[in-house]
């Protein structure tokens, strides 16, 4: 297993992760990614952006996350909680839309996963990896648990959806 910079040419590989990962997520009861979302176009501008992730098992894109560097405007306030590293700090590494192939769940990717952002985040000479999802997502509410993540409020989309949100210092 590796993890490696998504490219234009994994954008046919990766949609039909996100799909799965919106199955799962409407099994879940919640409106999380039901609306079409992460879409193509937001998929592709990631890896444009050079903030896209694989994560490629037995040579076969397996699963995908976004690593944003340049803060997340979403986390600027947080409410009933604080965030591990000060609520003013910009000292962190953003993660969005992790997708993980349903055949490639229970791998040991989001292992992977987690510590390869924790690596990139130090050599970027930052503190912390945040994250946010949707209260309802207990499977990725126990993943994130697992890892070290404490959770430390709510922050709110700018469409003012809640999300529950976690930081993790590394």
């Amino acid at each position: 297993m590796n993890i490696r910079k998504a490219t234009a040419t994994d954008l046919d590989a990766l949609m039909p992760i996100f799909e799965e990962a919106r199955g799962t997520i409407a099994a879940l009861g919640i409106d999380q990614w039901q609306e079409g979302y992460p879409a193509r176009a937001d998929i592709q501008e990631d890896i444009e952006r050079e903030r896209s992730w694989c994560i490629v098992i037995d040579g076969k894109v397996s699963g995908s996350f976004a690593m944003i560097d340049d803060g997340e405007p979403t986390y600027d306030k947080i409410y009933n909680g604080h965030w591990l590293t000060g609520d003013d700090s910009r000292d962190y590494i953003a993660i969005h839309r992790v997708a993980i192939a349903v055949a490639s769940r229970g791998s040991g990717a989001s292992t992977v996963m987690i510590e390869y952002a924790s690596d990139f985040a130090r050599k970027m000479g930052r503190r912390s990896l945040r994250i946010d999802t949707h209260e309802g997502n207990v499977v990725m509410r126990r993943m994130l648990e697992k890892h070290g993540f404490v959770h430390c409020g709510t922050t709110y989309l700018a469409s003012g959806a809640p999300r529950v949100a976690y930081e993790k210092i590394i």
